[in-house]
């Protein structure tokens, strides 16, 4: 591996870190339980992708690509919101899905960076787990709040 590879990957790695940390600060902030927990599930997501991250430094082992769902591009929609204290269940949605969007992109941009085919493929696979923790909000949104309006 070379030492570029190893300082981007120690990037991510601390962004999951940062990712986590900011799931964890929110959880703080909001009163309902409902968004605790859907917030400390986010948090343990951005935990175990520090793991693979740092696993593939370990021990450069082959990860395998996964289907990524469709995008429902309901993020698209919203503008960031500011974090406040007492957010709404839907604020806190909005939220996670904007940051695993962003999440979604880093991965993306730094897949397409980088000249290590392995590292290209464990950035991909991030990508890939991203999109899907993205559509997995966008599909709680539109069963959660849109059904509801």
């Amino acid at each position: 591996m070379t030492p570029i590879t190893r300082e981007i990957i120690d990037y991510a790695i601390r962004k999951e870190f940062e990712a986590a940390k900011f799931y964890r600060d929110l959880q703080a902030r909001v009163k309902l339980n409902s968004s605790k927990k859907f917030l400390k599930e986010l948090e343990d997501m951005e935990l175990q992708h520090a793991e693979i991250l740092r696993n593939y430094l370990e021990d450069q082992s082959q990860i395998s690509l996964i289907s990524e769902p469709t995008d429902l591009k309901i993020s698209d929609d919203w503008d960031d919101i500011e974090i406040k204290d007492d957010l709404t269940f839907q604020e806190v949605i909005i939220i996670a899905m904007k940051r695993e969007e962003a999440a979604m992109n880093l991965y993306n941009r730094l897949a397409e960076n980088i000249s290590d085919s392995a590292a290209k493929t464990v950035f991909l696979r991030l990508a890939q787990e991203e999109s899907k923790h993205k559509y997995s909000l966008e599909t709680m949104y539109d069963d959660e709040i849109l059904a509801e309006n």
